[in-house]
């Protein structure tokens, strides 16, 4: 490693200390004697470790867990210069998934560590009912999001390909709730808009490769969001279709560079947004779940973090 004074912040719930720390000392060697360690607690996922790893000196720190963990640990890091290592252990493990960081393999995780290959990656910054801000790496939103999406039937998946999501989407449909939303975007005229869900990420892929955000990249200083607002089967079908096929499967097939919208799913980017719901829903960031909110505001930091 370039600084050799590293920090390892990982959650007891998600992985087994014993094996964690036996994969660290053969990754590491002699050089795993200098670790810290902290453990994460119910009060604190990460975040006030990871200050105190950075007021210690360590040039990277590791956070072992899933993607709160990781979320909590990048909100400290964000423009310090140190470096984040990611060791999922969680269930969705989306940051980790874009990164092609190595999943279910402790070894594998930390070896791309070990490797010293930093690359700089934008952080959303969101703010709920005008409140303190809490940073994202992945999507927030509220109403379908994508962990819906990911719990889509293995079995019915690898039987029936992309006609899975439409069973997903049908189990959700009695759950959508369609508001009155005012949107305004990089500070422009306010827009009136209608819709269930909106998810506003700094990249797009969730389990399975599929990618609700097509066009979103870790690294190009904007963010991405997905407004859907379909009502009755027709448009849930469109609305699939979008996302699975012409956004997915087709881009793929084809290699096309811009993502479809349709009248019942719109795709925009924007640098920074204001969202201002009707009625109040619930509010998730990197799929943790916030509660009812009525205000969103949602900034990128381009290039907030090295991650390794």
């Amino acid at each position: 490693m370039s600084d050799t004074s590293i920090g390892i912040i990982w959650n007891p719930s998600k992985t087994d200390a014993a094996l964690l720390r036996d994969a660290v000392d053969k990754t590491f060697g002699n050089a795993a004697e200098g670790i810290r360690w902290w453990e994460t607690s119910v009060d604190d996922p990460g975040t006030g470790m990871a200050q105190e790893a950075v007021e210690a000196g360590c040039g990277t720190v590791v956070a072992v867990g899933g993607d709160g963990t990781v979320r909590a640990v990048a909100e400290a890091l964000a423009g310090t210069g140190v470096s984040l290592g990611i060791v999922p252990r969680g269930t969705g493990n989306l940051l980790a998934r874009n990164l092609a960081v190595p999943l279910d393999d402790l070894a594998g995780a930390l070896a791309r560590i070990a490797a010293d290959e930093s690359t700089a990656i934008d952080l959303g910054w969101v703010s709920l009912d005008d409140g303190p801000e809490h940073a994202f790496a992945v999507m927030v939103g509220f109403g379908i999001d994508a962990q819906m999406l990911s719990e889509t039937d293995d079995d019915l998946k690898d039987r029936a390909g992309w006609l899975a999501y439409v069973e997903a989407m049908g189990r959700a449909m009695a759950g959508t709730e369609m508001t009155d939303i005012v949107l305004e975007i990089d500070g422009d005229e306010p827009q009136d808009v209608r819709g269930h869900t909106m998810i506003i990420g700094n990249c797009g892929m969730i389990q399975g490769g599929l990618r609700l955000l097509p066009d979103a990249r870790l690294d190009d200083g904007m963010l991405d969001l997905l407004l859907v607002s379909s009502d009755g089967a027709l448009q849930w079908l469109e609305t699939v279709r979008s996302v699975v096929w012409d956004n997915g499967i087709l881009r793929r097939l084809t290699g096309g560079d811009k993502a479809v919208s349709t009248e019942s799913t719109r795709h925009l980017t924007a640098e920074s947004l204001r969202v201002q719901l009707a009625s109040p829903l619930t509010f998730e960031i990197d799929g943790e779940e916030l509660g009812d909110v009525s205000t969103i505001a949602v900034r990128v930091q381009a290039a907030a973090l090295q991650v390794l």
